[in-house]
């Protein structure tokens, strides 16, 4: 063979090789679509997860009504497999085509998601080929197939202990009990994030070199000021001597580490004692390095010691009903066993709640559900809201205190927080619902008839902590419903996504809805806002403040003049709003919007996740489906009273099975 003949049989077998293999990857990716070379987890799996079905179709997701709920994070590839084979509950064996589980996430069929596999693509092949897998389904096959959802809940799973240590409100009630401290020190300390709603949360409880320095100088200065003016603040029960000594540190040591001292530390803190010029001196040096203590600084939730357990349940139980560690007589029943039976823990837990202590502590969890931190910090535009000053911000907080304090310590129907006729108001908030003032400031007053008002929807803590410095937030008003009533998270926009809105100019002047309209003419955008901004649009008769409007008014000055008169322009307000995933809900006013949830059961089994996840520490799991869905069940049978719920969830928390 001549040379150009060679090179005429290598260009031959070369290309041939370049088709074999490109027929060969042709057919890997048809095989994998079909279901032949690959199962769910490797051929459609991956298709739902880049389409982010999981961020709405799992159990805090917007989808969390549906049947649909995806497998957890990490779940085993068993679990995978039958859950895709599960999947055959959304398929239509006579008329594949027709199946939801083909066209829903094509957005065939409406889909609330909007459209999360495109239609003619790759991802929809995959699609279509595991529907005919399903189809095939037979027999003992599909009974198997069908048994998933009936072994969702895994039987054995326990759930999640975390370390975790006390809040700065919890730091600063425990030292006003241990020593008097009133000085709150904790303010001094780094400011605490919001993780699931709450500053609580074990996650964001990291210890930084910051936080530890301010346990140290707080410690100090504490110790130091328990005995500046001698025993001031009767700490030492006993003369001073040897034994006076050992009953200090064993005593003081189980009110700050909420458990009895072991023998070496019993030993450790008296030589420590002893080493100091003077009785007082000693005590205070006691104080002081227990204060600086992990056993001290962190929370024995948990324990392996069956010597200590009934001190760690008094430890949950108090600092969730308190929100401070347990006193002497709560320590004495840990002592006794008291807390080892039903019947213990729950005379226990309502003595606690009977105590003032209980109110502050309720007020404590009201103020991170509901976020106060932002409607303190929120400012306004002086020119557009005249009416709102710090002041103003203050009596909102302290309407939402007094409002959920009545529906709980009075035992009313704790879903009234969305439907009661009535506020609390001061004079700064009469001038914003449109009310005469009360003759005593904070006692309820009825909202006008016509206003629309009606529950939390309907004060001004609400409508001014989910809007802009300028203007209401649809959007943020829609996300605070769905996450903190609700308990749906919401996926975060698209990396690179503006969240800018079109600017407001005299030549083109809009309202809120036509401004958002740009959400529903974005693929990437239009998933989440469908979800969110129709909740929003429903509470427009509200502005910034919580003041009613009847009209969108727009003020336009003009530039570079003195003493500017505005352009005022009116807009008419289509207040129809909707909450996606809910039937029969359209309305126009917080009155209606509270209604429907008053009656929703996601948003009544919210009410209890919430209170879950801030005496917990962290957001629910699997395992704890079961106890949440025993909780509920107590709440609703109550008729919906909030001190029932939290015995409920103290006894389930310590004897779930």
């Amino acid at each position: 063979m001549n040379g150009e003949g060679w090179r005429i049989f290598v260009w031959a077998r070369y290309h041939r090789a370049i088709d074999v293999f490109r027929i060969f990857s042709f057919w890997l990716f048809l095989s994998a679509a079909h279901g032949a070379a690959g199962p769910f987890g490797k051929s459609l799996y991956p298709v739902f997860e880049e389409a982010g079905c999981r961020t709405c179709h799992h159990a805090s997701g917007i989808a969390a009504a549906t049947r649909l709920h995806f497998p957890e994070t990490g779940a085993s590839p068993e679990r995978v497999e039958a859950f895709g084979r599960w999947l055959v509950t959304f398929v239509n064996r006579e008329h594949p085509e027709q199946s939801l589980l083909l066209n829903k996430p094509t957005n065939r069929v409406k889909h609330i998601g909007a459209e999360r596999i495109p239609a003619g693509g790759a991802e929809e092949v995959a699609l279509k080929a595991w529907v005919d897998r399903l189809v095939l389904l037979e027999g003992e096959p599909l009974r198997r197939a069908l048994a998933y959802k009936r072994e969702e809940q895994p039987t054995k799973a326990k759930a999640r202990s975390a370390m975790r240590r006390l809040t700065n409100s919890q730091y600063n009630n425990v030292v006003r009990d241990l020593v008097g401290e009133l000085s709150q020190p904790a303010g001094q300390f780094p400011p605490e994030d919001y993780v699931n709603s709450f500053k609580n949360q074990f996650e964001s409880q990291n210890l930084s070199p910051m936080l530890y320095e301010g346990y140290s100088n707080a410690a100090e200065k504490i110790a130091r000021n328990a005995f500046r003016l001698g025993d001031s603040r009767g700490l030492i029960k006993c003369p001073p001597s040897p034994a006076c000594r050992t009953q200090f540190v064993r005593s003081f040591g189980l009110q700050a580490f909420r458990r009895p001292l072991d023998a070496d530390e019993q030993k450790r803190y008296e030589s420590l004692f002893t080493q100091q010029t003077g009785f007082l001196k000693g005590a205070q040096a006691v104080v002081e390095a227990m204060l600086q203590s992990p056993h001290f600084l962190f929370r024995m939730d948990g324990t392996t010691d069956p010597k200590l357990t009934p001190y760690a349940a008094a430890s949950r139980l108090s600092f969730a009903l308190w929100d401070t560690a347990p006193d002497r007589a709560l320590l004495e029943s840990a002592a006794r066993g008291e807390l080892a039976t039903r019947a213990g823990l729950e005379r226990a837990a309502r003595r606690l709640l009977a105590d003032p202590q209980a109110r502050l502590a309720l007020d404590e969890f009201v103020s991170q559900w509901l976020q106060f931190d932002r409607v303190l910090s929120t400012t306004r535009d002086r020119r557009a809201y005249p009416k709102f000053s710090r002041e103003t911000a203050v009596a909102m907080t302290e309407e939402a205190k007094r409002f959920v304090a009545d529906l709980v310590w009075n035992d009313r129907n704790f879903m009234e927080l969305f439907t009661a006729a009535h506020g609390y108001v001061n004079a700064e908030l009469a001038a914003v619902y449109g009310v005469p003032a009360p003759a005593q400031e904070f006692h309820p007053v009825p909202f006008p008839k016509d206003s629309g008002r009606a529950g939390i929807f309907g004060q001004a803590l609400f409508l001014t902590l989910t809007s802009k410095p300028g203007d209401t937030s649809p959007t943020s008003r829609g996300l605070f419903v769905r996450e903190q009533f609700l308990c749906q998270h919401v996926p975060d926009p698209p990396p690179g996504v503006t969240t800018d809105l079109p600017a407001l100019t005299e030549a083109k002047p809009q309202t809120n809805r036509e401004r958002l309209a740009m959400h529903a003419a974005n693929a990437s955008c239009a998933g989440c806002h469908m979800l969110i901004d129709p909740i929003g649009h429903g509470l427009e008769k509200f502005d910034a403040i919580g003041e009613r409007r009847e009209k969108l008014t727009l003020k336009f000055y003009p530039e570079k003049v003195k003493n500017p008169k505005p352009t005022v322009v009116e807009l008419e307000l289509d207040t129809a709003g909707s909450v996606a995933g809910i039937n029969h809900s359209n309305f126009q006013s917080p009155q209606e919007l509270g209604e429907i949830l008053a009656r929703t059961p996601q948003c009544r089994e919210c009410v209890v996740k919430q209170y879950f996840r801030y005496t917990a520490g962290r957001q629910e799991t699997a395992a704890d489906r079961a106890v949440i869905q025993r909780v509920y069940g107590a709440f609703e049978k109550s008729g919906f009273r909030f001190q029932e719920m939290i015995v409920s969830l103290m006894l389930e928390r310590e004897f779930a099975p």
